[in-house]
């Protein structure tokens, strides 16, 4: 069990810069307030070392924009429950406004992570890393740049939009035939993605450039 009333980052009203989505509120838990919570994957640890969570609402349909900032609630206790979290937040004292959160996505600064384990990586830090494969006849080329990251339930996946070096320090999208931008997708894997260098954000990989 982690409580989570007594570790993790300083409490704080301030709203951070460097919030990150790291779940969402799938249904309510028990009768005395409880949420269940489905992580990200790759951020349960984060989601129950922060001793507050940003609640953000759906967004309401025909209401652009409405509902956008998140609302702070500090975390009374939170723990595993098998793929799930269970929680108990100041800010939802009882089962009906349990199911009123229902859909609200849970957001943590980047800055209360816990340090990730050697050759382990969040998924936010992979995002805007420039991933560089081979050509036909295995010299480095540059893929393109990763837009987001998701599980296919064995592993990561980089989503990875094509691009070229522009010279100059920049990228230039790389379009197909319809002028829509191309994505690849590359397993984060050792057999693929052999080096991480998130200070200079760059992966290189021995994808093929082509694919």
């Amino acid at each position: 069990m982690n409580d989570s009333a007594s570790q993790g980052a300083p409490v704080t009203d301030a709203t951070p810069d460097d919030l990150v989505e790291v779940g969402r509120i799938a249904a309510a838990y028990g009768v005395k307030g409880w949420v269940k919570v489905l992580p990200y994957s790759a951020h349960a640890d984060a989601l129950l070392a922060a001793r507050q969570w940003w609640l953000k609402a759906p967004v309401s349909p025909g209401k652009p924009g409405a509902f956008s900032r998140p609302q702070l609630s500090r975390v009374v206790m939170s723990k595993r429950h098998g793929a799930t979290v269970v929680a108990h937040l100041a800010a939802i004292p009882d089962r009906d406004r349990a199911e009123a959160h229902k859909g609200y996505a849970i957001l943590v600064p980047r800055s209360s992570f816990p340090k990730a384990d050697p050759d382990e990586y969040y998924w936010v830090d992979l995002v805007g890393c420039r991933l560089n494969g081979v050509d036909d006849d295995g010299n480095p080329v540059l893929i393109g740049q990763v837009s987001s990251v998701t599980d296919n339930g064995a592993h990561a996946v980089l989503h990875v939009a094509r691009a070229t070096d522009d010279g100059q320090g920049g990228l230039v999208p790389v379009l197909n035939d319809k002028g829509r931008p191309v994505e690849v997708l590359v397993p984060f894997v050792l057999a693929h993605v052999h080096t991480v260098d998130l200070p200079n954000k760059r992966l290189d990989s021995n994808w093929p450039v082509d694919l």
